[in-house]
């Protein structure tokens, strides 16, 4: 039994809720509600106490003790649900308090808005950053590959270099001589690109092997001898054989790359408040107190969220991963 469909189902819940946060958030990631810091989860019902049916309701919650962060449930006052209320696919009527399907932090700003607007500054950096490495890998493999010589000895050393350098703590270093304060979009193409700049010698070793043992076969030989320019025989014939290589890479790259925003951002170098991404959920979780994380276990959903898309990744290739890796050496001998 495979269980890739169960990755495949969970990283397009993933893209899906990642692209349309705008309209399942039931609140705007930076509303406060003072009265609701660390907030537990409320929970939808439709049978109430007396066992009668209803439409979706919540009963809601009241602050018991502001110090101890502790709250009660007003259990005679049911509150109905709204679907697709005010441009969200659930919310309460206006003046019935806040709508937590997930709870609230700190500061009672909304988790689960939070980290559905997260997964789009986290997914897409990790997205981006892996695209920006297979490009720039296959394009620097395919060229030392296909050309040989001092430019395949020149492109694989300097490959070499880059792959025994920390990669953390290069991309440590370089956001830190950078300015801090910086535009969201700024800080996400930044990353994007830093992820890209540490990950492509690993697509680039692969691709230069491939296209180095491609360009002996026969239909090389022959697109040659028809007049194919050095152009046109690497990116029309060659590069095309290191499509299966460069589909596995990806699944490596994508899940470190998710990890290494959550490390930027963790350690202040990526997003910035009041940008949310998994990377920030965590950091705020942990400014305060460490207590909060068994007092308040909602606020590791950005944690749940990261372990997820990692193991739905590594299942939807998994079965395919030996397979292509096979092939990859078996062509290159």
């Amino acid at each position: 039994m495979t269980l890739r469909p169960v990755g495949g189902v969970i990283l397009a819940l993933a893209a899906l809720v990642a692209a349309a946060a705008p309209a399942i958030a039931p609140h705007s990631v930076r509303e406060q509600f003072a009265d609701y810091p660390s907030a537990p989860p409320m929970r939808i019902h439709i049978v109430d106490d007396t066992g009668r049916w209803h439409r979706p309701f919540v009963y809601p919650i009241q602050l018991a003790d502001r110090l101890e962060r502790s709250y009660a449930e007003d259990r005679s006052r049911p509150v109905p649900v709204r679907w697709f209320r005010d441009g969200a696919l659930l919310r309460l009527d206006e003046g019935e308090g806040p709508l937590f399907l997930l709870g609230a932090d700190s500061l009672g700003r909304d988790v689960l808005a939070r980290l559905l607007y997260g997964a789009r500054a986290s997914l897409g950096v990790a997205v981006l950053g892996a695209f920006g490495a297979l490009l720039l890998g296959a394009l620097i493999g395919g060229i030392a590959g296909y050309a040989g010589g001092r430019a395949d000895e020149a492109l694989m050393r300097l490959a070499d270099f880059v792959l025994v350098l920390p990669a953390v703590y290069v991309i440590l270093a370089l956001r830190a001589v950078l300015p801090l304060v910086m535009e969201p979009l700024q800080v996400f193409l930044l990353v994007s690109s830093l992820l890209a700049a540490v990950g492509w010698p690993y697509a680039a070793r692969g691709v230069r092997a491939i296209v180095a043992a491609e360009r002996k076969r026969e239909y090389a030989l022959a697109a040659r001898s028809l007049g194919a320019g050095h152009v046109r025989l690497l990116f029309r014939h060659l590069l095309p054989a290191s499509r299966g290589f460069l589909a596995v890479q990806s699944t490596l790259l994508l899940p470190a790359f998710i990890l290494a925003e959550a490390t930027l951002s963790f350690v202040g170098f990526g997003f910035a408040d009041p940008v949310p991404s998994w990377g920030t959920m965590l950091r705020d979780l942990t400014s305060g107190n460490i207590a909060d994380v068994t007092r308040f276990p909602w606020l590791l959903a950005p944690v749940l969220a990261i372990i997820l898309v990692v193991l739905a990744v590594h299942l939807v290739v998994g079965n395919g991963r030996e397979v292509t890796v096979l092939v990859a050496v078996r062509r290159n001998r």
